[in-house]
């Protein structure tokens, strides 16, 4: 990432709402990674890239809805400041058909922006797919289960951001000053011929054991 925006929002994010990192079981890598993290808010993915060491971020781009991130200024931050990669994403009254059909393209979308594993790209995926309307990690959808079956031994690192709902909340137009931190947990990658719900509950509490607040869980 080399935009000349994106050190200076770096930094502004470090100072404003802290993006302190915190790694337990796993250390800062170059290889290929997906970071998978909880999202409570529209700062999740900045606040993440922000917490990584320097030389990380250059390789790590956020996976975005393209329908959101398309237009006006979200698309220049999407596209020119974090090299975001947008997929198309489910909705609601769509056919079986068309969301497989979309599922199928952010797949494929989110391979090609990875690249190969030898390149050492990495990526930032929120896979509840929305963000959680009270702060409790919601159910993970099957997208990052199917993207690990293409791409086998791909490396998942959990995440927890912490506070970040209450500095910018779904629904809310200005910051409000709180510390957050990312804490990254032990990598994990799909197990061969493990099941798609077995992987999703797997990779669930692998993020939630990060959270300092148990009620994170409350759905569980």
């Amino acid at each position: 990432m080399s935009h000349p925006l994106a050190p200076l929002l770096a930094t502004l994010v470090r100072l404003y709402c802290g993006a302190t990192a915190r790694w337990r079981g796993c250390r800062p890598e170059l290889s290929q990674r997906l970071y998978v993290a909880n999202h409570t808010s529209h700062l999740d993915a900045v606040v993440l890239w922000s917490a990584l060491p320097r030389e990380l971020r250059a390789r790590t781009r956020p996976i975005a809805a393209a329908d959101y991130w398309s237009r006006g200024l979200r698309r220049y931050l999407a596209t020119r400041v974090f090299d975001a990669i947008l997929i198309p994403r489910g909705a609601p009254g769509r056919s079986a058909v068309e969301r497989e059909a979309a599922a199928r393209a952010a797949i494929a979308g989110t391979l090609a922006g990875l690249g190969p594993p030898e390149a050492g790209r990495s990526a930032i995926l929120f896979p509840e797919g929305t963000r959680s309307p009270d702060g409790r990690l919601q159910p993970l959808k099957s997208g990052v289960y199917h993207l690990c079956r293409e791409r086998p031994g791909l490396e998942l690192v959990p995440v927890w951001l912490e506070n970040l709902g209450r500095i910018l909340p779904k629904g809310g137009l200005a910051p409000v000053p709180f510390v957050a931190s990312a804490t990254f947990g032990p990598p994990l990658a799909l197990g061969e011929g493990e099941a798609k719900d077995a992987f999703l509950a797997r990779l669930r509490a692998a993020i939630l054991a990060l959270a300092a607040d148990p009620a994170a869980g409350g759905l569980r």
